[in-house]
């Protein structure tokens, strides 16, 4: 009985000591560990991108930390070291390898803010090391591992506990960190499918310990806990509260703050942009309309109140007037001391140049056939020079002058970094398809839009593969060509295969397998289990695009095929708020290189983009196919603008054909039916075609033998505009010949040459003014103004050249065969009906003789019509002030181009504007201190670096027109030279040691670091920078090490090889999304002020070269460069055309400078009405309507100046009968010759493709055509009747001279010599030999009207 007391004692005392063993193995303890040492891999982790190593699961005191263990301890946790011999931890020194190993991949994104790596490692390095570790974490699930042939427990799961203030607090210091080379967050990578923006501190936690990232060796599940809320956690446990360090705040180790750019906290106060320039108002109206109006009620008072004193004026001298208020004085005789040197220098004007004109008509006439040869040879010689013609079509070259600005940073560009990429690519939608709710395992119920759905990714995927799989024959390339000869591969552009192509597209996320795509796994997570599929893969890569695998159990990694990141702006489009899965459009392109235009590949290149566009077609005619889709390739623009010019050749060509219709029939007279064909003037109005175009080919022809390029623009405003200036003088000689009456004993080429004599001048005066318009309108610095402007210049000239020869002649043989009344177009035939002895005068004669002008000048009419222009004149000003300035690309196209519902789609569903790039010149030290500091924007940088200020302007993207700040390859290498990452290292051993050993090599071959771990900022030397950028350049980014610069900056360096000089560099920021042609000026504007400011600031690094500088540069800035001074350069070229309208007409009218002012304020009143009228039209200012402005300046002066000149030179009484003189004789031929040649010729324009034809010339050309003719038949003769010159008093004193000679020779003869008489009553060859009656000479006053 007593062994068995004892023997139950016995028991009851070890059952105790086992149940305390055990009790003490659960509980928490300070200074105690849960686990420690290495259990190997992780047996439930598959796919890992590193090695999943576990603790072993181990309960004891914490390790005392010494020797090497110590050092380690040291490197990787400083915050757990407290000097050796006196720090303990729960991590053997292979777990601190492991960690140091891990760290290293985060680091290598965080490192460049060492507050952030250092809260980072201090959260792992209490779970892993802290001698505090069992009240920290709690075991939540282990397994049994053999390790060394012994059974071990692996633990591969447990809680932390954390406090929230550490977490948070962690958090804040790292969720601004960028990532340098694309401009994103780095805590993007590191929060798993909620991205940056809705990143949180738990969620960046979780992902840190779920191990289905491939990151994490075991599952961590994170409790942070706030401090008042402690309950919930199990006894004992204590959640972790150390002091987080601010981003802006320097660590334990000496490093610095972190910069602006990773920091807020650290930014320095910048002041926001000042508010934007408030609207000009007046009044609670619009400034510029207020003004207007008072100029106008001023300008109308003024005129008003000019009528009242004249009347009263008038009442008070009690003198003569008739009923226009002109004073009268039939007896008043000029003396020779009346007339001024300005009527004398008028009258000699007039008759020399008559004389001159007279006499070479003459010549002219007499000599026809032989005139004829002599220009056709003429013509022929400089036509042949058509062969060597170079036409423009590059709108670089037409739009951008060689020397401007954006063309000589396009060109320092592309010399050194070589063109922009070509893009080639679809948007495409499914807008009838319904979307549906998806519920997954691990991101709970989301919606899914139509569009992404597994059946449109495949057929998408094989649009994708048929277009990759283009092949064609190359001459050039000798050898069948593929889309690898001419991708755009970043990461192996010198030996690309086709998986290297860079093709962004959804598909990528699946890494274009199908395999990939149909991928269907069961997944258990928080004890539920569910299939996961394509979509949580797609949710998880559109929100963590740099993931190289996903956090489900497929496993698959978010890279594209060809190795970098696809970020989802690239490939969806259409969502708002960053909810890609409800994206409304697909995006794919096909990135190519660029190659100039006299490389082999250049044609490689287009041919395979043609073929892009035939399959891209094929698909879209399709019935199967279920994409809505818009596409474009590099080569479009160019196609579709040269197909839209051919098209449109019929339609100027009809255009023209009509314009002859009407000119041989206007010109005609038409007296008996059985003389039409007599009468008719079918071969001059042809000649008068072809002298236009004689002189077209002429100059073209000209200036193709001198190398003075042309272009499609003057193909088709040329030939227009010398036919309308052309076509005007033709009518005034021919009309003008129809109208006068052979003199007795005349010949018909002296009458030729009397009517040239007297139409010539104004013929002179017009063509002398535009040709000499267009020649200093040449001055422009626009490469398309400038050929335009010579071009016409030339041409105009030598339209009048030709018509003063070869049409004078053709003239004097027509009226030869009209004199034989042989038919026309039958010469051998003729007709029996006799030429009436009267004159035609035709219908529009009589018609402006005896109603139009009567009506117009009508002294009510005549307030009334100065009052309406008054009026039309300011309110175009008020409207030349609203006018738009620019040209939006898509009016480029035909109104049927397929490039139009492509510019819709850009618009309505890209997210992220156009990459622009700000460029470095030679000049700046980028590797001493200074130099790194004044560029980078990390730890240790400049406040106002560059990439800073860039930074800075992305922080206002409404006045900045900046969204992405710029990728900065000096941040990078600084941070992949950085001792604390694995990017940098020099092989220790073997054939190469001491040089560059990337990343993906072993530990033990290379054991060296680049650079040793500084004291404080990480500052390469220069010797070490010129060494390993290189290295930096053409080192491929992976997961060990993603700083690598290939792909990403290493075209983005020119450097010497010998001296390492950085010749040049970019940065790429990227424009917000930019819609219209004003926010593509406003946008390049912004970024040249932006660019300016860093020059001047880096420009005072010590060392700097005072040339250097930083430009924007885009692909767009050279299109859009000349609408930032278009205006000035509108004005001055405008007002150079102007210029000579005023000059030439004063000289040519003999110093009457009322008439040229009077000619030149209607000319400018034209203009400025067309700009207005520009406004209520929608046409925009730009370059095309500059060249048609510059037409208009041309065409007004045929509307004005035959009229002005006509009333100069009258003899009437009074103004106003002189006004309706010249509105009668000129007003017809102008509005026969002028406003009747353009319009028919116009109006066939609107049926042109092509939206540039529709409206800057179609539009335009009508607007100019119908002010020209309100201005020059309504307008200006009511101006001469009020404020024109008066009569030439020289012109006076001869014909009074005259009349008296002839009087006192009447009265010193009894008879005279009635042969005039008798000739008339049998006029030789029926030619009318009427004598004109002398005209009066009735003078008017001073005061006359």
């Amino acid at each position: 009985m007593g062994v068995l007391t004892h023997s139950w004692d016995y028991a009851i005392i070890l059952l105790t000591l086992a149940s305390c063993l055990v009790f003490s193995d659960t509980q928490p303890a300070p200074g105690f560990c849960v686990m420690y040492e290495e259990c190997g891999l992780n047996p439930t982790v598959e796919g890992s991108l590193i090695p999943a190593k576990v603790p072993c699961k181990d309960y004891g005191p914490a390790r005392l930390v010494t020797g090497q263990h110590y050092q380690l301890l040291s490197q990787v946790c400083p915050m757990l070291a407290n000097g050796e011999g006196q720090t303990r931890a729960c991590c053997s020194i292979s777990q601190l390898l492991s960690l140091q190993s891990s760290l290293m991949l985060s680091k290598a994104v965080l490192l460049r803010c060492p507050s952030c790596a250092y809260n980072f490692a201090h959260i792992h390095c209490i779970t892993t090391c802290s001698p505090e570790q069992s009240q920290t974490i709690n075991i939540t699930r282990t397994i049994m591992v053999n390790v060394s042939n012994v059974e071990k427990e692996a633990v591969v799961g447990y809680q932390a506990y954390i406090s929230t203030t550490f977490s948070d607090a962690s958090f804040r210091s790292c969720k601004n960190v960028r990532i340098p080379a694309t401009g994103g967050y780095a805590i993007a990578t590191m929060c798993g499918r909620y991205g940056a923006s809705l990143c949180t501190a738990q969620r960046w936690l979780d992902f840190q310990g779920d191990s289905s990232n491939g990151l994490a060796p075991l599952d961590i599940d994170f409790r942070l806990i706030p401090p008042d809320q402690t309950g919930n956690v199990p006894v004992g446990m204590v959640p972790f509260a150390g002091l987080a360090l601010g981003c802006n705040e320097t660590t334990p180790d000496g490093d610095k703050e972190c910069s602006c750019q990773d920091c807020k906290e650290s930014c320095p106060v910048v002041p926001p942009p000042g508010p934007l320039p408030e609207p000009f108002m007046i009044g609670g109206m619009d400034g510029v309309l207020v003004i207007c109006l008072i100029v106008f009620l001023s300008l109308s008072l003024l005129f008003l109140g000019f009528l009242v004193a004249k009347f009263v004026f008038q009442k008070l001298k009690c003198k003569v007037t008739d009923k226009n208020g002109n004073e009268l004085n039939h007896n008043q005789k000029v003396q020779p001391w009346d007339v001024t040197c300005t009527d004398r220098a008028s009258l000699i004007t007039q008759e020399f140049l008559g004389s001159l004109f007279q006499t070479w008509g003459h010549l002219m006439a007499r000599h026809p056939l032989k005139v004829i040869t002599a220009c056709l040879v003429v013509v022929v010689i400089l036509a042949t020079g058509l062969m060597n013609i170079e036409l423009t079509t590059d709108p670089v070259q037409l739009w951008s002058a060689p020397n401007s600005r954006a063309r000589r940073e396009k060109d320092f560009h592309d010399a050194h970094f070589s063109p922009f990429y070509r893009t080639n690519q679809l948007i495409l939608t499914a807008p009838s398809r319904h979307g549906h709710i998806y519920d997954s395992l691990l991101f709970g119920k989301t919606n899914f839009s139509g569009l992404i759905s597994k059946d449109l990714i495949f057929e998408l995927l094989e649009l994708q593969q048929r277009i990759q799989a283009i092949e064609f024959w190359s001459d050039e390339l000798n050898s069948t060509a593929t889309l690898k000869d001419v991708c755009y591969a970043p990461l192996n552009p010198k030996n690309p295969s086709m998986s290297d192509c860079a093709v962004n597209g959804l598909p990528q996320y699946f890494q274009n397998s199908v395999e990939n795509l149909n991928a269907k796994v069961n997944m258990t997570k928080l004890g539920v289990t569910k299939e996961v599929d394509w979509r949580d893969h797609f949710i998880y890569c559109v929100n963590s695009p740099l993931s190289f695998k996903d956090i489900t159990t497929l496993g698959l990694s978010c890279m594209a095929d060809y190795g970098g990141p696809v970020f989802p702006f690239l490939a969806v489009g259409g969502y708002e708020n960053e909810d890609y899965t409800n994206a409304e459009a697909f995006i794919l392109t096909f990135s190519l290189n660029n190659y100039p235009r006299d490389h082999p590949k250049f044609r490689v290149v287009e041919q395979w983009e043609s073929r892009f566009l035939q399959i891209v077609q094929q698909y879209q005619k399709d019935p199967r196919t279920n994409f809505t889709f818009a596409y474009m390739a590099e080569r479009s623009l160019e196609d579709e603008i040269n197909r839209t010019t051919m098209e449109d050749i019929p339609i100027f060509m009809i255009s023209y054909a009509v314009i002859f219709i009407y000119i041989a029939v206007a010109l005609g007279e038409y007296s008996s039916c059985r003389r039409i064909l007599v009468d008719s003037k079918i071969l001059v109005g042809l000649g008068g075609i072809l002298v236009v175009g004689c002189s077209v080919l002429a100059s073209m022809g000209f200036y193709a033998w001198i190398g003075q390029p042309s272009s499609l623009v003057i193909l088709q405003v040329v030939p227009f505009l010398v036919l309308a200036v052309g076509a005007d003088n033709i009518f005034i000689f021919v009309l003008e010949y129809q109208r006068d009456v052979r003199r007795p004993g005349e010949q018909r080429e002296e009458q030729i040459g009397r009517v040239l004599g007297r139409v010539a001048p104004s013929m002179l005066l017009c063509s002398l003014s535009e040709s000499v318009c267009f020649f200093l309108g040449a001055l422009s610095t626009m490469p398309a103004v400038k050929s335009f402007a010579l071009y016409a210049a030339l041409a105009v000239l030598l339209d009048f050249i030709l018509q003063m020869t070869a049409f004078v002649a053709l003239l004097s043989l027509d009226a030869r065969r009209q004199d034989a009344n042989r038919c026309e177009m039958l010469c051998c035939c003729s007709v029996k009906t006799p030429r009436p002895s009267k004159p035609s005068q035709g219908f529009l004669l009589p018609f402006m003789e005896k109603y139009y002008a009567p009506v117009l000048l009508h002294p009510v009419s005549r307030i009334v019509v100065m009052l309406l222009f008054l009026f039309m004149l300011c309110a175009s000003i008020f409207l030349m002030f609203n006018v738009k300035v620019g040209l939006d690309q898509e009016l480029a196209m035909p109104t049927d181009s397929y490039m139009l519902k492509y510019f819709e789609y850009l618009y309505k569903y890209f997210e992220v504007g156009v990459p622009t790039y700000f460029v470095t010149t030679k000049g700046f030290n980028f590797s001493n201190v200074n130099g790194t500091n004044a560029v980078c924007s990390s730890v240790g940088c400049d406040e106002f670096s560059l990439t800073q200020k860039i930074q800075y302007a992305t922080e206002y993207p409404a006045r900045s027109y900046m969204a992405i700040p710029a990728s900065s390859w000096v941040d990078d290498f600084i941070d992949w030279l950085n001792p604390g990452s694995k990017c940098c290292r020099l092989y220790t051993s073997g054939p190469d040691k001491g040089q560059f050993c990337p990343a993906s090599e072993s530990n033990i071959k290379c054991m060296k670091k680049c650079i040793p771990l500084p004291d404080g900022v990480l500052r390469p030397s220069e010797e070490q920078f010129d060494r390993f950028l290189p290295n930096f350049l053409n080192n491929r980014p992976d997961l060990q090490c993603p700083k690598g610069g290939l792909g990403a900056y290493d075209t983005a360096v020119v450097y010497d090889k010998e001296t390492g000089e950085i010749l040049a560099s970019r940065f790429m920021a990227y424009h917000t999304t930019l819609t219209n042609s004003q926010e593509y000026t406003a946008a390049l504007l912004r970024a040249r002020e932006l660019a300016y400011n860093i020059t001047m600031a880096m420009r005072n690094v010590s060392g700097t070269s005072p040339d250097f500088e930083v430009f924007p540069y885009t692909v767009t800035y050279v299109y859009y460069e000349q609408y930032l001074g278009i205006v000035n350069e509108g004005l001055f070229n405008l007002c150079l055309c102007l210029l000579p309208t005023f000059v030439v007409c004063c000289i040519l009218l003999g110093m009457d400078l009322r008439s040229g002012f009077l000619n030149l304020l209607t000319i400018v009143m034209i203009t400025v009405d067309t700009v207005g009228v520009m406004t209520l039209w929608g046409i925009d200012y730009n370059a095309v309507s500059l060249i048609n402005l510059v037409t208009a300046v041309g065409i007004s002066v045929e509307f004005v100046s035959h009229t002005t000149r006509c009333f100069a030179l009258s003899i009437l009484p009074t103004k106003v009968q002189r006004a309706k003189e010249a509105t009668a004789k000129m007003g017809s031929a102008v509005f026969a010759g002028v406003a009747m040649t353009n319009l028919p010729g116009i109006i066939v324009l609107a049926f042109a493709k092509a939206q540039l034809i529709q409206i800057f010339f179609f539009r335009l050309n009508l607007v100019i055509t119908l002010l020209g003719m309100a201005h020059g038949l309504i307008f200006l003769p009511v101006l001469l009747s009020f404020f024109g010159p008066g009569v030439n008093k020289a012109i006076l004193l001869q014909l009074q001279i005259e009349k008296d000679t002839e009087a006192a020779r009447y009265h010193s003869k009894v008879t005279y010599d009635n042969l005039a008489f008798e000739t008339t009553q049998n006029p030789p060859n029926g030619e009318s030999a009427i004598l004109p009656e002398n005209p009066p000479i009735t003078t008017t006053s001073n005061t006359d009207l």
